[in-house]
């Protein structure tokens, strides 16, 4: 009799856990917080980069989960991004930066053009680096190259911007002195104007620049 208790006991905690796992899964995208996680602790036995603006490389492969129709999902693209910025700001100190200066980051924007699709089984390299920045956000390029033949499949730039601190002062912090930042190449000059002319018009179609005045 007593032994039967246990086992319901048992079967009980059983039910327990695989329902709050159930709940889990269906609330939150476990997955994607388990690859942050992962992506992170391998970042910190990596060797540091010492230069912000070096390229890192992450290498991926294109698995039966990432694909529609055969081949990459558009918004695997993104994703992919996300875990190696984490890794990009691990290595280059970006993170340690904000963490003493109380601060954090937002994407601010993000555009990617997609140039040739990655079928499934494909290799591929994605290549993160810090192009330049401004008062207030740093920009990023993220490019995805085939292993099989060199070709740039998609390239994204993002805009990542800084709260409560800002660029020159992480770059500072990182750098022990003032750093002039790089021009802005032609191509994401555009872009950025584009972000400040959306802006503009969204501020104007809302009324905050009349409640501004």
């Amino acid at each position: 009799m007593l032994n039967l208790n246990a086992r319901s006991v048992e079967m009980w905690w059983v039910l327990w856990v695989l329902a709050a796992l159930l709940a889990l899964f269906c609330t939150l995208d476990v997955w994607y917080f388990l690859r942050v996680a992962a992506v992170i602790a391998r970042a910190w036995f990596q060797p540091p980069i010492w230069d912000v603006t070096a390229e890192q490389i992450q290498t991926g492969r294109v698995s039966p989960g990432d694909i529609d129709m055969c081949h990459m999902n558009n918004a695997r693209y993104l994703r992919e991004c996300d875990f190696a910025r984490f890794s990009l700001y691990m290595r280059n100190g970006v993170f340690k930066a904000l963490r003493a200066l109380k601060a954090s980051m937002v994407v601010g924007a993000t555009t990617i053009r997609y140039r040739r699709a990655l079928c499934i089984g494909e290799g591929y390299e994605l290549r993160s680096r810090v192009v330049t920045w401004d008062d207030k956000a740093f920009f990023l390029e993220q490019r995805f190259v085939s292993t099989k033949d060199g070709v740039v499949c998609a390239v994204m730039y993002c805009k990542q911007s800084v709260v409560r601190s800002s660029p020159d002062k992480i770059m500072q912090h990182l750098c022990k002195r003032k750093v002039e930042c790089p021009e802005f190449p032609e191509d994401l000059q555009h872009w950025v104007n584009f972000i400040s002319a959306s802006s503009q018009a969204l501020r104007a179609e809302s009324g905050l620049d009349e409640k501004n005045k």
